[in-house]
C-alpha cells in the first residue's frame, strides 16, 4: 500500500478518491486473506467488507492524514529554522 500513497501529503482528495481508496485496499485485502467456506452451506465465498473490518480495523484514509500531519510539522519546523516562523 505504500506504493498507493506515495506523495499523498500534497493530495487533495475528493469523495470519488476516497472511495477509490476504500475500493482497492479491501480489494488487496481479499486477495490477501483469499475466500473464507460458509459454515451453512460449506461453500466458498469472499470476504464481506464488514469481515475485512474485523480483520485489519486500520482505515486507508487514516494512514494518508497521518502522514499529512508529518508532512505539515516537518514544513513547520522548516519555516522555524528559517526565521518564516511568523515573526512580526
Amino acid at each position: 500500500m505504500h506504493v498507493v500513497l506515495y506523495g499523498c501529503e500534497t493530495w487533495s482528495l475528493t469523495w470519488r478518491e476516497e472511495s477509490r481508496l476504500r475500493v482497492l485496499k479491501n480489494r488487496v485485502l481479499r486477495r490477501i486473506f483469499g475466500p473464507k467456506r460458509d459454515e451453512v452451506t460449506g461453500e466458498w465465498r469472499k470476504l464481506h467488507n464488514e469481515e475485512l473490518m474485523i480483520c485489519t480495523p486500520h482505515q486507508i484514509l487514516f494512514g494518508v492524514m497521518k502522514l499529512r500531519m508529518g508532512w505539515t510539522g516537518r514544513l513547520t519546523h522548516m519555516e522555524e529554522r528559517r526565521g518564516f516562523g511568523g515573526e512580526t
